[in-house]
C-alpha cells in the first residue's frame, strides 16, 4: 500500500488531512518536518502531507524554510476547516485543570477558552503529541488541546468540542512529490508556486512584481524570508493560471528578467475550497 507522510503523531490535524484527501493511503507520523521531507526524498513514502498556513496563525516557518531546494515538488492543495477539543484524562472536569499543552499555532488558536478556564499554555512539539503525552501522565490537572481522532487513539476525554477562537479557522496544506506532476494547461483553475530572488537593484521588486498587474494575473500570496541570513531575501508566491497560459508566461518572462534566480515548485490544479473561500 501506498505511504504518505506527515509531521506529528496520529490523531495530529495533518493525519486527518491525509485521510480525507487520500483514504486509501497508509499514512506515516514524522517527528519533524524535516523527518518526513527525507522519507518522501528516498522514497519511503509516495506523498508527504505539510500545513502551509492558517487562517488565525499565519504561516508555518519551516515549510518556506525546507522547499527551495528541497529536490520535492508542490502537486495539490487541500483546505482543511480546524476543530480543536480541549482534552483531559478520563474523569477530569474543566475545574481541575490548570495547565493544557499544545503545538504553540493550536494554542495562539485557542486563547479564549485557555484565558475563560485561567489554564497555564505549554508548548508541545505538536497537538497529537501533546495528547499522547498527557495520557502518559496521567493527571487530572492537565489537559490538551487536540482532535477529537487523538482523543480517541490516546484515550482522553473530551471536555469541550470546537474551541477554536475563530470560527473560519483553516489550514492550507501542500500535498508534495519527489516527481512533478504538473496540471495540463486545459486543467481548469491552476495554481502556480515558485520562489524567486530579485537582483539588488532599485525598485527591482516592485519592477518584478509588475508584469503580473499588465497581464491581469491574480497574485494569491507573497511572502519574504531570509534563509541564509539578512541581506538573502527570497519570496515565495502563489499565482492563478497556468505557465503555459500567454498571461502567466509573460509575466513569469518579466519576473525573470529582474530575478537572480526562480525555481518553479509545483502547477496544480486549485483546491475546490479555494473558490468557496474566496466567495466568503
Amino acid at each position: 500500500m501506498a505511504k504518505i507522510a506527515f509531521q506529528g503523531e496520529a490523531g495530529a490535524n495533518s493525519h486527518i488531512a491525509c485521510q480525507r484527501l487520500y483514504p486509501d493511503m497508509e499514512v506515516l507520523p514524522c517527528a519533524t518536518f524535516d523527518d518526513a521531507f527525507a522519507a518522501l526524498r528516498d522514497g519511503d513514502v509516495a506523498l508527504a502531507m505539510m500545513p502551509i498556513e492558517n487562517t488565525v496563525a499565519g504561516r508555518v516557518a519551516d515549510i518556506h524554510r525546507l522547499l527551495p531546494g528541497g529536490g520535492l515538488y508542490i502537486i495539490g492543495e487541500y483546505f482543511m476547516r480546524i476543530n480543536h477539543c480541549l482534552l483531559a484524562m478520563p474523569g477530569a472536569k474543566e475545574a481541575d485543570l490548570t495547565h493544557v499543552h499544545s503545538h504553540e499555532m493550536a494554542l495562539g488558536q485557542c486563547r479564549n477558552v485557555i484565558r475563560e478556564l485561567s489554564l497555564k499554555p505549554v508548548v508541545a512539539a505538536d497537538t497529537a503529541g501533546a495528547a499522547r503525552d498527557l495520557a502518559a501522565l496521567k493527571t487530572a490537572t492537565h489537559g490538551a488541546i487536540a482532535s477529537q481522532l487523538a482523543a480517541q487513539i490516546y484515550g482522553l476525554d473530551v471536555l469541550r468540542e470546537n474551541i477554536e477562537d475563530s470560527s473560519t479557522n483553516t489550514t492550507r496544506f501542500l500535498v508534495m512529490s519527489a516527481s512533478p506532476d504538473d496540471a495540463e494547461p486545459d486543467a481548469g483553475d491552476v495554481i502556480t508556486s515558485f520562489i524567486f530572488r530579485v537582483r539588488n537593484t532599485p525598485a527591482a521588486l516592485y519592477k518584478a512584481l509588475g508584469g503580473f498587474a499588465t497581464n491581469n494575473v491574480n497574485m494569491t500570496k507573497l511572502e519574504s524570508y531570509q534563509p541564509n541570513g539578512f541581506l538573502a531575501t527570497q519570496f515565495y508566491a502563489d499565482v492563478e493560471g497556468h505557465p503555459e497560459s500567454e498571461p502567466v508566461r509573460l509575466a513569469l518572462e518579466e519576473l525573470n528578467f529582474y530575478c537572480s534566480e526562480m525555481d518553479i515548485l509545483g502547477v496544480y490544479k486549485a483546491a475546490p475550497e479555494r473558490a468557496a473561500l474566496k466567495d466568503g
